[in-house]
């Protein structure tokens, strides 16, 4: 990988640089650095590399220094072709997933994980580095992320404030595709940390707190695509966006001290065996990577099938309304 140095950026207009400034002067207390310490440190105390966070600050000075692979999964391609970050390979989520017997969003075989993984050139002795739009789509590079780290990929980060935030900080972007070798990915075994259609419904009856990581609307009733609207019986409302804060123009995660009293305000406690969902597992992988990774919550789990499975079938039952 070439230093960033050596890249030729797409510069933005100076209107944009004033923004990045007038951000820059706003910026917030130094507490909103916690998350990413706590994540590193959780990774270290746990025996084992979880996923962090990682600061557009931090990027820039290791991709100065040496290799990282680096992944846009923004929704659009068309998006990433008109100018991504130095090096970052594109990977639209959808590919991590597809139907099995009739549910539309089931994970894929740990076989066609590795194939993609080493495709994208990925090396356990390269930090991989995964960042989505920023503002409003953390979901996709937090699912990647869950995957990654059930794939046993060591070092794996999520960029704080995702491109917008690079990008309004004024920091190079290009539009040359990077040439990364194909890799062989280790044959680990597979073990993201998901419950089961099963598991959720031991948890209705009691046991493990079930998380619903929709906006309140869908959780109450009001909202959805799915053909019954409503949440799972007992079920927290807590929306994912609730774990970001403004920062400028962009959105980064909460100090977490502020994270903690509000998961905890809700009863969601590290004692306690948590399960988060929503409608296909995206969201919730936000929620679970502020709790398993930034936390340091021991025992947080995504319910893979989520509303879109649970609602399908009749015989479940569906609470609707503000209250669990």
């Amino acid at each position: 990988m070439r230093r960033l140095g050596r890249w030729a950026p797409v510069r933005l207009p100076l209107v944009a640089l004033a923004l990045a400034a007038a951000a820059c002067a706003g910026h917030a207390t130094p507490g909103t650095e916690a998350p990413r310490r706590v994540g590193a440190a959780a990774a270290e105390a746990g025996g084992a590399s979880l996923p962090a966070l990682v600061s557009t600050d931090e990027l820039a000075r290791w991709q100065a220094e040496g290799p990282v692979v680096v992944i846009d999964v923004r929704t659009d391609v068309f998006a990433y072709l008109k100018g991504h970050l130095p090096g970052a390979e594109y990977l639209n989520t959808e590919t991590l997933r597809a139907s099995e017997g009739g549910i539309p969003t089931r994970l894929l075989s740990a076989g066609a994980y590795r194939e993609l993984f080493s495709r994208l050139g990925l090396d356990p002795a390269r930090p991989v580095v995964v960042y989505s739009a920023g503002e409003s789509r953390n979901i996709d590079a937090t699912f990647l992320a869950w995957l990654l780290a059930g794939a046993g990929q060591p070092r794996v980060f999520v960029l704080d404030g995702g491109f917008f935030k690079w990008q309004l900080e004024q920091r190079p972007l290009v539009q040359r595709y990077p040439r990364i070798p194909v890799t062989h990915f280790p044959e680990r075994t597979f073990r993201p940390e998901a419950a089961s259609l099963e598991e959720v419904r031991a948890a209705v009856r009691g046991g493990a707190v079930l998380v619903d990581a929709r906006p309140p609307d869908q959780y109450e009733g009001t909202a959805g695509a799915q053909m019954r609207h409503g949440h799972i019986p007992g079920a927290i409302s807590h929306y994912w966006q609730d774990d970001l804060t403004q920062e400028g123009f962009g959105h980064v995660w909460k100090p977490v001290a502020e994270l903690r009293r509000a998961y905890e305000t809700q009863g969601i406690t590290p004692d306690k065996d948590i399960i988060a969902y929503c409608n296909s597992a995206t969201e919730a992988s936000h929620v679970h990577f502020t709790l398993r990774y930034l936390l340091g919550y021991p025992r947080v789990r995504i319910y893979v099938g989520s509303w879109t499975e649970w609602s399908e079938d009749e015989r479940l039952p569906v609470a609707t309304g503000p209250r669990p």
